[in-house]
């Protein structure tokens, strides 16, 4: 059963573990537990962290036919009539 412990450490220290932490997608109290086993046990080299490699879109794309980037007012109008359809969909 894991317990509760209060730690003092320095300012810049804890910034940078918070940092370290979240970088590697963990928390701050698997970094510690994870340091300190390391340390009790002698071994200096952290372990390394299980790699987590986003998902990759294969889409294929860009504008509908008929749109055109360019024009900002027909773009406007379309995303208003968009939302407009929206609106009255859920009335």
């Amino acid at each position: 059963m894991a317990e509760r412990t209060t730690i003092r450490l320095p300012e810049d220290l804890l910034k940078r573990a918070k940092r370290h932490a979240a970088a590697e997608g963990r928390t701050l109290t698997s970094l510690i537990a994870d340091g300190l086993q390391m340390v009790i046990a002698g071994n200096r080299r952290a372990p390394k962290p299980k790699r987590v490699v986003p998902r990759v879109s294969k889409a294929k794309g860009g504008a509908l036919p008929g749109i055109d980037l360019t024009d900002l007012r027909a773009l406007q109008e379309t995303d208003d009539l968009d939302e407009v359809r929206r609106m009255t969909r859920f009335e």
